[in-house]
């Protein structure tokens, strides 16, 4: 899912809601856009109403940074809520690729894990954009599509690592990012690796990817039955490997 190329020229608001940013960071950035008020650089909407005063806007011309209109957006996600964030992601998703096809599938199930994804999905995000693509993971479908990186990582070795682990998560009961994470020290202790050398394929068999949020979160975010299944999409394909 990529936004609208950044380009100079004016641009609708309808763009800058397609580039993933939040409508109080606009008013925020926009509002300071040849206007001070000391060294405030956050306002709240009633504090610009009552901050806001003529002799201060600037006499040159102001110019649009995209750079600083991001950390602003991004912080802006970071302090809003988890179900806020969803709400607005809900609402951005008709209007960038692949939006309408995964508005489509918004159960209440999923829903559910991109909720509880979101603490550790919100911390990096400077767009909803980039929020939606850090939580693919969450709502991508098996088998899971494996990037270059990832696929490295699983081809030297780590496929028969996750052959082993399946078995190993399957007994984890209750299932939660402290359990989880219990049983895979365990397991890296058990065959003499360190706990690095397992998390990262096992990132790259449940995410994709080389980079996530915290891999036990992942675990925790997916559920027993998604996690299980994915590993086991990579236990078969080695098998099949294996035989060819």
């Amino acid at each position: 899912m990529r936004p609208s190329s950044k380009r100079h020229g004016a641009l609708g608001v309808d763009a800058y809601r397609a580039m993933g940013y939040l409508p109080a960071a606009m008013r925020n950035y926009l509002v300071r856009l040849g206007w001070a008020h000391g060294d405030q650089e956050i306002f709240s909407t009633e504090e610009m109403l009552a901050a806001f005063d003529l002799p201060q806007i600037g006499r040159s011309p102001a110019r649009f940074d995209f750079a600083k209109l991001e950390n602003l957006n991004g912080h802006y996600i970071r302090a809003s809520s988890d179900a806020e964030l969803l709400a607005e992601i809900e609402q951005l998703l008709p209007h960038i690729e692949q939006g309408p096809a995964l508005a489509a599938r918004l159960t209440a199930e999923l829903r559910a894990k991109l909720l509880a994804a979101m603490p550790g999905l919100k911390e990096r995000a400077k767009t909803l954009v980039e929020l939606v693509e850090s939580a693919r993971y969450v709502y991508t479908e098996r088998p899971i599509a494996i990037d270059d990186k990832a696929q490295s990582l699983l081809d030297g070795g780590g496929r028969a690592l996750i052959g082993d682990l399946v078995e190993v998560l399957a007994a984890v009961e209750p299932w939660d990012a402290e359990t989880t994470e219990a049983a895979v020290r365990t397991f890296s202790e058990r065959v003499g690796l360190k706990l690095g050398a397992v998390a990262q394929p096992l990132r790259a068999a449940l995410t994709g990817r080389t980079t996530s949020p915290g891999i036990f979160e992942v675990l925790a975010v997916l559920g027993k039955d998604e996690t299980l299944g994915r590993l086991a999409d990579q236990r078969e394909e080695a098998a099949q490997r294996a035989a060819s």
